[in-house]
């Protein structure tokens, strides 16, 4: 570009004029609202919500407290106690999610072999405290029974990552 070139383009202001019409375009354009609460957008198959722990048919537990969710997660938000049962089989005495350090990550669901712990597409949750975000294992799994209707449907699907 030559400078008379440059020269002219500064003193007609073009690139002030070329942002101004974009500013331009989208100042007119039709605006986009949602009214929250009434409407929701709709979600990624792939959205990684509040965590839940899921039971078998019979009731009890799937979790077999393998710990590889544990082991895996990144961000330590994982904690699992457990203990030998009469029977010889292995069960969770203590499984707390800290929500305030999860990442959402998706690993602890991942590499679970029972498909225990999951994700939900719940995203509508808050904590006033710290301890709120808190999630211990009788919270978990009562947000699994509340939610296994939708967290089975969930799974039927062929989610794009899994």
């Amino acid at each position: 570009m030559t400078a008379f070139a440059r020269f002219l383009k500064s003193l007609f202001l073009l690139e002030l004029f070329k942002g101004l019409s974009v500013t331009g375009r989208y100042f007119f354009a039709r605006k986009f609202t949602l009214q929250y609460p009434e409407e929701k957008t709709p979600l990624s198959p792939r959205f990684r919500g509040l965590h839940a722990l899921r039971r078998y048919p019979n009731g009890e537990e799937r979790c077999i407290a393998c710990k590889l969710c544990e082991a895996i997660c990144p961000a330590l938000a994982i904690t699992i106690e457990a203990e030998e049962r009469a029977d010889g089989t292995r069960r969770t005495t203590r499984y707390d999610i800290d929500l305030t350090k999860c990442i959402f990550c998706g690993f602890c669901e991942e590499s679970c072999p029972v498909d225990s712990i999951v994700e939900t597409h719940i995203f509508e949750y808050h904590g006033e405290e710290r301890g709120d975000l808190y999630m211990t294992k009788d919270r978990l799994l009562a947000v699994g029974d509340k939610y296994e209707a939708q967290i089975a449907a969930a799974r039927k699907q062929d989610a794009p990552y899994r």
